[in-house]
């Protein structure tokens, strides 16, 4: 009775462990502002900017079901430098397009501060969870604040991504769009 419960115990193992082992999960390569400029230099690449907190339950949504989704990573890891930035948490400056950003503490009695960066960023604005997209020059195109779905980021990752913001209204983009998801 023991050798069967630990054949089936194997069996088990076998079918569903190897159905999903750590080596074949894909994560976006999320990097901090600096490794992505340090990396920038030697590749320029549009980069998307994650701005979030600890507090957005939007946030934490769009990380399960955005940047979870194989699609979605596969294209930001090919395509994009991926930065995830705590606009709360981040207290280190950051030299970014000829200029020092810094942390702005809480007010007195405050409970949380916000990174300058963020803010110059979200174009004056503190909308959580927040997109931002630059461009191989380190120019800002558009903030995008608010969850959206992963098919609706599919769209906007290739509207970004291949260029076609430059040429083509976003209504007919979107309308003609084919997801890859």
């Amino acid at each position: 009775m023991k050798l069967k419960n630990f054949l089936i115990a194997g069996i088990l193992l076998v079918t569903f462990g190897a159905a999903r082992t750590p080596s074949d999960v894909q994560e976006v390569n999320w990097l901090t502002f600096e490794e992505m400029l340090e990396l920038h230099k030697n590749e320029p690449r549009k980069i998307v900017v994650d701005m979030y907190t600890d507090w957005c339950g939007w946030c934490k949504k769009l990380d399960r079901e955005v940047y979870a989704n194989p699609g979605i990573v596969e294209y930001l890891n090919e395509n994009y430098y991926s930065v995830k930035f705590n606009t709360e948490k981040f207290k280190e400056n950051i030299d970014f397009a000829g200029h020092t950003f810094k942390f702005i503490p809480p007010p007195q009695g405050g409970r949380n501060g916000v990174h300058e960066l963020a803010y110059a960023l979200m174009d004056g604005g503190a909308s959580y969870p927040t997109t931002v997209f630059i461009d191989e020059n380190l120019q800002p195109i558009q903030a995008l604040p608010g969850y959206h779905d992963a098919k609706f980021f599919d769209a906007v990752f290739t509207f970004i991504g291949e260029d076609h913001y430059r040429s083509i209204a976003w209504s007919d983009y979107e309308k003609n769009h084919k997801s890859n998801l």
